[in-house]
């Protein structure tokens, strides 16, 4: 299968684990945008991402580093680094080595998952990781959900897809029928695209008898926090939250993360609430797998042959995702 169209280097947050998957003093390999990671957490409980190759001899950090302190130590000659890449210690030399650093990322620890910053260009980060708790002014917190790692999450590794098919999913009125067997109708009460990050709102209304339409109180409220990460926040029959993360690996596939918070049950017991969260979890992973099935094998269509009804919000879409790509004037249209 030949690799997607777009390019696969965009701007932007993009998840390389969740947080429980780094504990103190653990080091966890990455692969992102065809470069080789390694995430460590010190012993004060900072989270570092950095290149993995140490600058002394080459050696992989991931593959027998140790955390030493607020260090990382090289299994090969036990040189330390530190979360800024720099040389603090070599065993066998009176002082560092201050002319050589390990290229480190901006790294966010947020909705329970580590995100690094990527950008071709350099920049610092220039807007923020959506939270899927606080992004919302609804008096709910993270306590108010159960934990999403590791009952209520998926991962697939080196799928043949580009995270624009996933954003482009959140303006799609017209799939939840075919693909969800659901007959979902989606009103669009929200489409902003003004800024990197972009909000989509919809309520629900489902088909009833020909000819009638039956209104239930439901929505989902959306936020794109660039192409990498989204977060939504369900309400009505289904009460939940979501993170969908998409982080290109070379340029040919990507990695998907998806996380689901399902809210306690005040009235049940701790566990039995949690029995019954990783229940709904699980049902709401199959929804999000019913589309992946679709994304996998997709090819980008541009121009999209779109029906009326369709061309507002995907045009919208796609304009906003030019601004994330490195040459995004190619990708005009």
């Amino acid at each position: 299968m030949p690799k997607p169209p777009l390019p696969m280097k965009p701007t932007g947050w993009f998840q390389v684990a969740w947080s429980a998957e780094i504990p103190v003093g653990h080091v966890h390999r990455v692969r992102a945008f065809g470069e080789d990671l390694v995430a460590w957490r010190s012993r004060s409980g900072q989270v570092t991402v950095m290149d993995a190759y140490c600058k002394h001899l080459g050696a992989h950090l991931g593959h027998g580093g140790t955390v030493v302190g607020e260090t990382i130590q090289c299994p090969f000659h036990g040189w330390q680094w530190n979360s800024d890449g720099r040389n603090t210690a070599i065993p066998y030399a009176d002082r560092p080595n201050i002319g050589r650093k390990i290229t480190t990322y901006p790294m966010v620890e947020r909705n329970e998952s580590i995100y690094i910053w990527h950008d071709l260009e350099g920049r610092d980060p220039y807007f923020d990781v959506p939270d899927v708790f606080t992004s919302w002014d609804d008096s709910t917190s993270a306590e108010d959900y159960h934990p999403c790692h590791p009952r209520t999450t998926l991962y697939e590794e080196r799928l043949q897809l580009h995270a624009q098919y996933v954003m482009e999913n959140g303006v799609d009125f017209a799939h939840f029928e075919f693909v969800h067997k659901v007959p979902i109708i989606p009103v669009f009460t929200r489409q902003d695209f003004d800024g990197p990050v972009s909000y989509v709102d919809f309520t629900i209304a489902f088909e009833g008898s020909p000819g009638s339409i039956e209104e239930v109180d439901s929505g989902v409220e959306a936020i794109n926090g660039g192409l990498g990460v989204a977060v939504t926040r369900s309400h009505g029959m289904v009460d939940n939250r979501t993170a969908t993360c998409v982080t290109p690996v070379d340029d040919e596939t990507s990695d998907v993360r998806f996380s689901v918070w399902i809210r306690r049950r005040k009235d049940l017991d701790d566990d039995e609430s949690a029995e019954r969260a990783a229940t709904h979890g699980h049902a709401v992973i199959e929804q999000f797998e019913a589309d992946l099935a679709i994304w996998k094998y997709q090819k980008y269509s541009d121009p999209a042959a779109l029906a009326p009804g369709e061309y507002e919000g995907f045009t919208a879409l796609r304009k906003w995702a030019t601004q994330f790509y490195p040459d995004n004037s190619l990708l005009e249209r």
